[in-house]
């Protein structure tokens, strides 16, 4: 596991800033779906059916609410197409791939706990 050393300790104010920076993130890209959601558009524009069935396990109720939390915050662009019926595409913006980086981050996090948490489960047995 790679370990961040800083040479010092970041003040009170630093710290304080650094938080919320953290919590204003986390309170826009919070719970279980919206990144994958947004991995999902950033790979191509979907309906809502496609989305639906690309995140296994998301209910219909869920998915709505989450899809208006991410158009709100910018993170894509709901298209209606005047047809019979109404055609409805949710595409990524280019705010959201912004979070290129982070969901780098965050996966290769992902895999060194994952790995950790194994060895440890090997070291119990």
């Amino acid at each position: 596991m790679k370990i961040i050393v800083n040479d010092s300790l970041p003040d009170n104010k630093e710290c304080a800033n650094s938080l919320n920076n953290v919590l204003d993130a986390l309170y826009v890209i919070n719970g279980k779906w919206k990144l994958a959601i947004i991995l999902c558009l950033v790979q191509s524009s979907k309906r809502f059916n496609e989305l639906q069935h690309e995140i296994r396990g998301i209910s219909p109720k869920v998915l709505a609410k989450e899809l208006k939390d991410l158009e709100l915050n910018d993170f894509i662009i709901r298209k209606v197409y005047p047809a019979t019926p109404v055609i409805i595409i949710y595409e990524a913006t280019e705010y959201s791939r912004t979070l290129k980086n982070v969901i780098g981050e965050l996966a290769a996090w992902g895999e060194q706990h994952r790995e950790k948490i194994k060895q440890s489960m090997r070291k119990q047995s």
